[in-house]
């Protein structure tokens, strides 16, 4: 008779969940959403163009002298951002400000020198 009861409460509290699914099932997000999708888009790419700040970062320090400071240019992280993400077109704006962020959390001051402060070629400075 025990094991009937725990069967029983068993097959009711299944029946609770699905109930409570059914209800629920209006409030889910939806995986495959456009807006999502865009915003997870946007999220990637903006992570791998800070990616590619850094790599260029660090190529530029094995590149570079010893004494001599290391020099990164937005060409750089464009060239980068193609290579390894497959980014065919990256305006110099948005890769320069991945290449100042990485630049200045890296105290890249110290060693070294970048055009990620000074306007893109053809337009009127800031």
């Amino acid at each position: 008779m025990l094991h009937h009861l725990g069967g029983l409460l068993f097959v009711a509290f299944g029946l609770v969940l699905v109930a409570a699914g059914v209800v629920w099932r209006g409030h889910v997000l939806r995986p495959l959403s456009a807006k999502r999708a865009r915003a997870a888009a946007a999220r990637d790419r903006s992570r791998q163009l800070l990616r590619s700040a850094d790599m260029a970062i660090a190529e530029a320090r094995r590149r570079a002298a010893p004494g001599e400071p290391a020099i990164v240019t937005v060409r750089d992280v464009t060239r980068v951002a193609g290579r390894h993400y497959g980014h065919l077109t990256v305006e110099h704006e948005e890769a320069a400000a991945a290449l100042r962020r990485r630049y200045e959390a890296a105290d890249g001051r110290a060693d070294c020198v970048t055009d990620a402060f000074t306007p893109a070629p053809g337009t009127p400075g800031r």
